[in-house]
């Protein structure tokens, strides 16, 4: 029987971020501008006869947490609401605070904690080299997948030194 044999080395890196990015206004200005302005030099490709943008978002996900309270400020219950557009997270967080209904089910006052709303989108990119790779975004992190070239590492950090909230 034969054994595998390695044909590529995979890599992944992972940026923690000193402070969370502030809010998922400012979280998708970074990533549209990945998007729309190539920082990575990214270019446009075509596969399986379709045409495919240097960068394209491949998944996103954003998360809204509510805590019910009493009148003493007690926290009475809490709800977490998970959208997959940022239009959705926007619309969604205005409805459960206008929902007068599940407030008085808790028994409670309906407070937004957006210190606690998560944020998530993943970018796909093709390198001049020819290489498709992932760049991860969370609120606290941004992270590299799936590249084997240190230069597309180096060139993501490099960018990633240029923008304050990826400090």
């Amino acid at each position: 029987m034969a054994d595998f044999v390695q044909s590529t080395n995979v890599k992944s890196a992972v940026r923690e971020l000193a402070n969370p990015i502030g809010n998922v206004t400012a979280f998708n200005t970074i990533v549209q501008s990945v998007i729309t302005t190539t920082p990575f030099g990214c270019v446009a490709y075509m596969t399986a006869g379709v045409n495919h943008n240097p960068v394209e978002k491949t998944k996103e996900t954003y998360t809204a947490w509510f805590v019910y309270e009493d009148e003493a400020a007690n926290s009475v219950g809490y709800t977490v609401e998970r959208f997959n557009t940022i239009a959705g997270f926007n619309t969604g967080v205005g409805l459960v605070m206008a929902n007068t209904a599940m407030a008085t089910a808790h028994n409670g006052t309906t407070i937004h904690d957006p210190e606690e709303d998560g944020f998530s989108a993943t970018l796909k990119c093709h390198d001049p080299n020819g290489e498709i790779y992932s760049v991860t975004f969370t609120r606290g992190q941004i992270g590299v997948s799936s590249y084997s070239d240190d230069a597309i590492l180096a060139t993501v950090e490099t960018w990633a030194d240029t923008v304050t909230e990826l400090a």
